[in-house]
């Protein structure tokens, strides 16, 4: 076994920091601003998690979305920043439901109403493809789906790929008639 020796930090002013590639533009390949999930393992909390809980965490953590996942750990949908405002938070309660009794899987984003960018389709994209398709579609997230072997494979996130290009990116969400009627009940 060897022996491990401590040192003295007093003389130490700098964080190391990942490498930034100050290189990317909007024709880089999509593949640079693309989570992986066979290399970053995702973000994932339980159906049944209080939302107020998760809510807080998702704050704490800086995360706009997390994977929901079941629990046998089967992928069951997201819940973004979006989906546990206030407002919605309100309405269940208005419905009959505690406050502290809403979980996850009441306001979350079920995995039937959600789209994806196809794994093959986006290797052979740039980023300004990506952004153009989350531009067109009113979305800060966008999954992809690795078809042949029926998995998420990862996420682009609007505000990871901003921060990277150092680019401001305007996603406007695209209003549907059953938003507009949602909000106005």
């Amino acid at each position: 076994m060897k022996k491990l020796d401590f040192y003295p930090t007093t003389n130490v002013d700098e964080l190391a920091w990942p490498e930034e590639n100050y290189d990317l533009t909007i024709d880089s390949s999509a593949l640079l601003f693309f989570t992986d999930f066979q290399n970053n393992k995702p973000l994932v909390v339980e159906s049944t998690s209080p939302v107020l809980k998760v809510k807080e965490l998702m704050q704490k953590e800086h995360v706009r979305l997390k994977f929901v996942v079941d629990e046998k750990e089967h992928f069951i949908g997201v819940v973004s920043s979006d989906d546990i405002i206030e407002r919605k938070i309100v309405q269940k309660v208005s419905e009959g439901l505690e406050r502290a009794e809403i979980v996850v899987a009441d306001l979350m984003t079920a995995k039937k109403n959600l789209k994806a960018l196809d794994w093959q389709d986006i290797s052979k994209a740039t980023i300004s493809d990506v952004i153009t398709a989350l531009q067109n579609n009113g979305e800060r997230h966008c999954l992809v789906l690795d078809r042949e072997n029926h998995k998420i494979r990862g996420i682009f996130s609007a505000s990871d790929i901003s921060r990277r290009l150092r680019l401001n990116i305007d996603i406007q969400e695209k209003t549907s008639f059953s938003k507009v009627f949602t909000a106005t009940l």
